[in-house]
């Protein structure tokens, strides 16, 4: 069956399709390759990956390239489902007989308020849907197709769960369909070097933070790896289909999870002598750092979340302010470039605890950051605390372009002052003298990177207008 997978243009610039921390329009132009939606991609012949967002594709021009396909998969967000179901309404209104399945996190977790809410929708597949859309595409029925949620004679039926995928090293290869339908250099995220290739290495998450998307919804927590033998060989296959990359980024929940494994793979890495990135974790210790160093690595995404104890363990983070600074110690030590990720708005947030995470972020000094909103995804067990407690408001996670927006309120702290305190986060962190510095110097030493840090800063400043723009709305409407 002819099929197209679609990451859909939800909203201008939105990476909901994309397997990054949250789903949103990211304050600077930044777009992770829509992973997810690779992989079965690669199982479908006659199948092609459709990157709306990253590609520059808009809903008028993506109506009309799925009437050129008999299957559809949309890979949809809770921010972007209003929209991807009116695209799907468009797809269907101009070719009734194109069958359209929705997957992701919303989909999963409400299969059937999904169904109910946007007709188009065939079915929904649920969790990892790799071979149950491709199972549909080589012919088979939907009732035989475990993990699937359909109509059938006006009523929801949900087939039994499918198993999570075991054997890693049977997909296809990510990177192949990245070089047969993508435009690798539109692809950009201000920490990583440009341009840059990512996949995964591993599926699942033993961590159990409350916030965490993909653990909770799609990829569960049992952590499954692929053999090093497997990694390696798409490594090798990425490098020669994108000769110009520099850097590969494995985007797995956290890459070292496993001391032994992390120390396996980093010896295959060896002779390749490429650079690579990956997302980790503060218990990774020296050893595990330096030889991830030794192996090419260069960048490490760390999500410190909060300077406050309590609040990492109200989120069942598993870790403490002390081990993050040890963690930080160690990885300057090993030489390591951090980008560490800072939340506002966790449970038991107040004015104090964002004052205290602002001035851990400074003594760790990691060199970047990135601040959000924490977001009460559906499926999320942090979704289910604020529902209890009646934190949760009936106002959008987003703006009407996609950037974040609080949707949770607290005793004593309010949306209004959480949507400050993100800018006044990054002010008072970007603007020392030593990361002026820093910034300065990377500047001068590389030409590149001097226009693309300008040219995101013009980014970030206007994203920053609008933000005040609702504050100040807020404000009016209080």
């Amino acid at each position: 069956m002819k099929t197209l997978l679609l990451n859909p243009p939800s909203f201008e610039q939105f990476d909901g399709g994309a397997s990054a921390r949250y789903q949103a329009t990211r304050e600077v132009r930044s777009f992770w390759y829509p992973v997810w939606l690779a992989y079965p991609a690669g199982l479908i012949k006659n199948s092609r990956l459709l990157d709306g967002p990253a590609q520059g594709v808009t809903p008028e021009e993506t109506v009309k390239i799925a009437c050129d396909y008999e299957f559809v998969v949309i890979f949809t967000s809770t921010a972007g489902f209003k929209n991807d179901s009116l695209i799907a309404e468009k797809m269907k209104a101009a070719k009734p007989s194109l069958k359209i399945a929705f997957v992701g996190p919303h989909v999963t977790v409400r299969p059937e308020e999904s169904l109910k809410a946007c007709p188009a929708i065939d079915f929904v597949a649920r969790r990892e849907f790799d071979y149950s859309v491709a199972e549909f595409a080589w012919g088979q029925k939907l009732e035989s197709i475990t993990g699937i949620t359909y109509r059938k004679d006006d009523k929801i039926v949900h087939n039994p769960d499918r198993p999570s995928i075991e054997d890693l090293d049977a997909l296809p290869f990510a990177s192949d369909i990245y070089a047969r339908d993508l435009d690798y250099t539109k692809y950009n995220i201000p920490y990583l070097l440009h341009p840059y290739v990512s996949f995964y290495a591993s599926r699942g998450c033993p961590a159990l933070c409350t916030f965490c998307l993909w653990p909770q919804t799609i990829s569960g927590h049992p952590w499954r790896t692929r053999s090093a033998a497997n990694v390696v060989a798409e490594v090798k296959k990425a490098l020669e289909l994108f000769p110009t990359i520099k850097e590969i980024f494995f985007d797995d929940d956290t890459f070292p999870w496993a001391k032994s494994r992390a120390l396996e793979i980093c010896e295959a890495f060896k002779p390749l002598k490429f650079t690579w990135s990956c997302n980790a974790r503060v218990h990774t210790d020296y050893e595990t750092l330096k030889a991830m160093k030794d192996a090419g690595c260069r960048l490490l995404v760390v999500g410190f979340e909060s300077g406050d104890d309590t609040i990492l363990k109200n989120i069942k983070k598993g870790a403490t302010t002390d081990q993050a600074r040890q963690f930080m110690k160690d990885a300057k030590k090993a030489g390591l470039v951090i980008h560490g990720d800072f939340q506002i708005g966790l449970p038991g947030e107040t004015p104090e605890t964002i004052e205290k995470t602002i001035q851990f972020a400074k003594e760790l000094d990691p060199d970047t950051i990135q601040v959000s909103m924490s977001h009460p995804y559906p499926g999320t067990e942090f979704d289910s605390y604020v529902r209890k407690h009646g934190y949760l408001t009936d106002d959008e996670m987003t703006d009407e372009l996609g950037h974040q927006l609080p949707n949770i309120q607290y005793p004593g702290l309010d949306r209004r002052y959480m949507v400050q305190m993100v800018e006044r986060f990054y002010d008072r962190y970007y603007f020392r003298p030593r990361i002026i510095f820093r910034f300065l110097r990377k500047m001068a030493a590389d030409r590149s990177e001097r226009i693309r840090l300008w040219s995101e800063a013009k980014e970030y400043f206007a994203t920053r207008a609008k933000r005040h723009r609702f504050a100040r709305t807020e404000e009016v409407g209080a």
